[in-house]
């Protein structure tokens, strides 16, 4: 990953012709899979090394412009989507959406929250945050890299931000619905304390199995259900 005079994020590029169960030998020599594509534009499968993108993605995110250098031609894009693996998180894929640079788009941005609540901190209420991106349109280089939302405005339990109540912007327009709640305080709900003479001792669940798992091990076996036993006072005489 390059920068330019002008704090362009550049990420070189080659055109990718292994594809399908191949590729995952690509991931052993450090090397990523990724398509670029977009409105009237053919898809076009690139690899990009992985140092290279991960200091792309550091500036850019899901947010900034990503110049992808192929074959002597310089694409704008957006990081769409990075697939990850389930277990080890390590990179998989990854999309880049390829943009016009004078058309605005709608993308998602995420949401920072800010400032400290006088309801949370002092009454003892708990921030539901019930969005954690917005949609926006914006040319792509007015793409804010995140939204502020600042809780110090909530100083009551029960109070909440909408859509409507953000700092409006020149540079773009949230294409949310205005009444839409983004966080709000509610109360913090104790949890009940059930009584010592109503206690109920919990069922043990697996106890059959580790049974049979002691059996296995030489233990000696409960008695069958045959086998005489004293009768208990609540047992059904047939």
């Amino acid at each position: 990953m390059k920068k330019n005079s002008q704090t362009k994020t550049l990420l070189e590029a080659q055109k990718r012709t292994v594809t399908g169960k191949k590729v995952k030998q690509l991931r052993k020599t450090g090397v990523i899979p990724a398509n670029v594509f977009g409105p009237a534009f053919n898809s076009l499968s690139i690899s990009v090394n992985h140092k290279d993108f991960l200091s792309a993605y550091k500036v850019a995110h899901e947010t900034g412009i990503v110049y992808i250098n192929v074959d002597k031609e310089s694409i704008p894009t957006l990081i769409k989507g990075v697939q990850r693996h389930p277990v080890n998180h390590d990179i998989l894929h990854v999309d880049f959406r390829k943009i016009d640079l004078k058309q605005k788009i709608e993308t998602t941005v995420p949401i920072e929250i800010i400032g400290e609540s006088i309801a949370v901190n002092q009454l003892g209420g708990v921030l539901l945050k019930q969005h954690d991106h917005l949609i926006v349109e914006a040319l792509p280089q007015d793409i804010p890299q995140h939204i502020a939302v600042d809780i110090s405005q909530i100083k009551e339990i029960g109070q909440e931000i909408k859509v409507a109540d953000l700092v409006k912007s020149a540079q773009y327009t949230i294409k949310e619905e205005p009444e839409a709640v983004i966080v709000s305080v509610i109360a913090h709900k104790e949890e009940s304390v059930t009584p010592e003479t109503a206690t109920v001792a919990p069922e043990v669940i697996g106890e059959a199995e580790k049974a049979e798992e002691g059996t296995a091990e030489g233990e000696e076996a409960p008695a069958p259900a045959s086998a005489k036993a004293p009768a208990s006072k609540e047992e059904k005489k047939e």
